[in-house]
């Protein structure tokens, strides 16, 4: 099972300390993940490893042989994986508009069918809570259903380190690991479920993909 974290924020930097909180929080998953699930390849998107154009074009806009190479490669992971971790600081009281820009690049039918799961932060003490609410709407319209089960991480510059590892002077490390496997064995059991029936039968024989114009989504006149 393949499986993308991705990381919402292009900060360099994040106050009150100089690393990148939000990177804290995703290498924080993907440790908890691995140790877990030692069978699911898990990799992290961080866009500031992507060259995006300044003006928006997404990568279906492109022709096949156009498309920027990145974008390309990052469409192919993405139709490729089982299952996606959505990490995001809070904006006005929203996802982070990084992420929102990067998942827009692509179709939704690249993200079809499979789960994913809603992980906010803060370096205070709301965790980004405000931002899955907007998250939740934005992945079902993707098509990547997210688990019932939340992650929010407030302050989550004294719980983790720059490894994503726990400080410390972190003294219940087994209630975050209990914490964190609620929401991740959901997502586990949903990735087993789609992955099995996405084998059984094509969801894509279903129903047409939204490919040529908008009259496609229409109601009967």
């Amino acid at each position: 099972m393949k499986l993308l974290i991705f990381l919402g924020s292009v900060r360099q930097s994040t106050p009150p300390k100089p690393a990148r909180l939000g990177e804290r929080v995703a290498l924080a998953c993907q440790r908890v993940l691995q140790a877990n699930f030692p069978d699911m390849n898990v990799e992290i998107i961080d866009p500031l490893d992507i060259e995006l154009d300044p003006v928006f074009k997404p990568h279906f806009a492109y022709s096949s042989q156009s498309a920027p190479e990145q974008l390309s490669q990052l469409a192919d992971k993405i139709e490729t994986a089982d299952a996606y971790v959505m990490v995001s600081p809070e904006y006005n009281h929203s996802m982070s508009p990084a992420l929102a820009n990067l998942l827009n690049h692509f179709g939704a039918s690249l993200f079809s069918y499979k789960p994913s799961a809603i992980v906010t932060y803060s370096a205070g003490q709301w965790g980004g809570a405000r931002a899955s609410v907007s998250m939740r709407a934005f992945l079902s319209e993707l098509g990547c259903l997210p688990v019932s089960a939340m992650l929010h991480f407030p302050k989550a510059q004294e719980v983790f380190d720059e490894s994503g590892d726990y400080l410390e002077s972190v003294n219940d490390a087994d209630r975050w690991d209990s914490y964190f496997n609620r929401t991740f064995l959901q997502l586990r059991w949903w990735c087993e479920a789609t992955l099995k029936q996405r084998g059984e039968q094509d969801p894509h024989q279903l129903i047409s993909d939204f490919k040529q114009s908008p009259s496609q989504r229409n109601a009967p006149d």
